[in-house]
C-alpha cells in the first residue's frame, strides 16, 4: 500500500481541470490517525480555490487537492494517540486544509469524531460540513430563540439546506430563499416559507432576528433587514470582491447594533459529538443531491457550479 487515488489539479481553471491521480498514502504521524475515506462532500469554497479566486492563500504550488470533510474508517494511529480503534467509523475535517477527496487522510484526533451508526457514508457527509456549520452559526454564534424570524439564502444548498432544518430544531420562523424549482423540497425540510431569491426583492422580505448567508454576496443590502438587536451570521464572502467583502464584514462585526458574524476555520471538536447526537434522534435527515465516484470529481464540481443544487454532491471514494 505505497500510492492511493487522490483528487488533483495541475492549473487554476473550470471544473475540467480536476483528475483523478496518485499520490503517496500518507503516514499517520505522531498524535495523527491514518483515515481510510469512504465519502468526501463537495464544498462551494473549494470551487473558488479551483477556479483561482483564492490564489493569494492557496499559492502557486501544483498539484493541488480537494476536499475538507470526509466519513471513514481508522486504518492507524501514530504514537501517543489513545482512545481510537483501527475499524472505528469516524467523520471528521480537514479544517483550514485541503485533500480529503482521496483513499486516505491523515489528521489529529481533535479534528474528527465517531460517526452516527444509523447512517451509510455518502448520508454522513451530506450533513457534516453544514450540520456543524449550522450549529456553530444558530446555537452558538447568533443564539437563535425559540419565536424568532430567521432568514436562510441559500436554502436548498448542502449548508442551507441543514441549516433550514436546524432552524426549525430551535424553534425559528423559518423563511428560506432558492429558485423556484427546488421551492417543495425545502418546504419538504421545514420552512415556513420559501421565496425565489431571483424574483423576490430584499426590501419585501421585512425584518429578521437572524439572517444566515451562504451565499457571500450583497452583505450590506441584506443587513438592512435585521431587526434592532439583529444578528447575522456569514459563512461566505465575495469571491469576486474578496478584500472588499472581507473588510465590510470585519467592520460590521464591531460597529453598529445590527452585528455581522463571520466565521470560517477550525470547528470546536464537541461538535461532531453533538451532530451526530442529532443524527442519531432523527433530527435533521441527510440531504444528497447526487453521488459521484471519486473518478468524476470533474463532473461533481461542474454539477455544482452550475447551480440549482437540492443538498449535497457527494464523492464515494470506495
Amino acid at each position: 500500500m505505497n500510492e492511493m487515488r487522490v483528487a488533483l489539479y495541475d492549473r487554476y481553471g473550470p471544473p475540467e481541470v480536476l483528475y483523478e491521480g496518485r499520490a503517496p498514502v500518507p503516514e499517520a504521524g505522531p498524535g495523527e490517525v491514518l483515515v481510510r475515506v469512504h465519502a468526501v462532500g463537495v464544498n462551494g469554497g473549494e470551487l473558488a480555490g479551483r477556479a483561482g479566486k483564492m490564489r493569494l492563500v492557496t499559492g502557486r504550488r501544483f498539484p493541488q487537492r480537494v476536499g475538507v470533510d470526509f466519513v471513514g474508517e481508522i486504518a492507524g494511529t501514530g504514537s501517543s494517540v489513545t482512545g481510537l480503534r483501527e475499524g472505528e467509523r469516524v467523520w471528521g475535517t480537514l479544517g483550514t486544509s485541503l485533500g480529503s477527496a482521496a483513499e486516505y487522510v491523515a489528521v489529529r484526533p481533535r479534528m474528527l469524531g465517531p460517526a452516527p451508526d444509523n447512517l451509510t457514508a455518502v448520508e454522513a457527509v451530506s450533513l457534516l460540513a453544514g450540520g456543524m456549520t449550522s450549529i456553530n452559526a444558530l446555537r452558538h454564534k447568533a443564539r437563535t430563540e425559540p419565536g424568532e424570524r430567521l432568514l436562510v439564502r441559500g436554502g436548498s444548498g448542502g449548508v442551507g439546506s441543514v441549516a433550514v432544518q436546524f432552524g426549525k430544531l430551535y424553534g425559528a420562523h423559518v423563511t428560506a430563499l432558492a429558485g423556484a424549482k427546488n421551492h417543495d423540497f425545502v418546504r419538504g425540510l421545514g420552512a415556513d416559507e420559501v421565496l425565489d431569491h431571483r424574483t423576490v426583492r430584499p426590501s419585501e422580505l421585512g425584518e429578521f432576528d437572524v439572517i444566515m448567508d451562504t451565499v457571500g454576496t450583497q452583505h450590506r443590502v441584506f443587513r438592512r433587514l435585521l431587526a434592532p438587536g439583529g444578528r447575522m451570521v456569514a459563512i461566505a464572502f465575495d469571491t469576486d470582491r474578496m478584500l472588499a467583502s472581507l473588510s465590510y464584514l470585519l467592520a460590521s462585526a464591531v460597529h453598529g447594533s445590527r452585528r455581522v458574524r463571520f466565521f470560517a476555520g477550525l470547528p470546536p471538536h464537541g461538535l461532531f459529538a453533538e451532530l451526530a447526537r442529532h443524527v442519531r434522534n432523527g433530527d435533521i435527515r441527510p440531504v444528497v443531491d447526487t453521488v459521484h465516484p471519486l473518478a468524476d470529481v470533474a463532473v461533481a464540481h461542474g454539477a455544482l457550479e452550475a447551480g440549482g443544487v437540492r443538498g449535497k454532491h457527494v464523492i464515494q471514494v470506495v
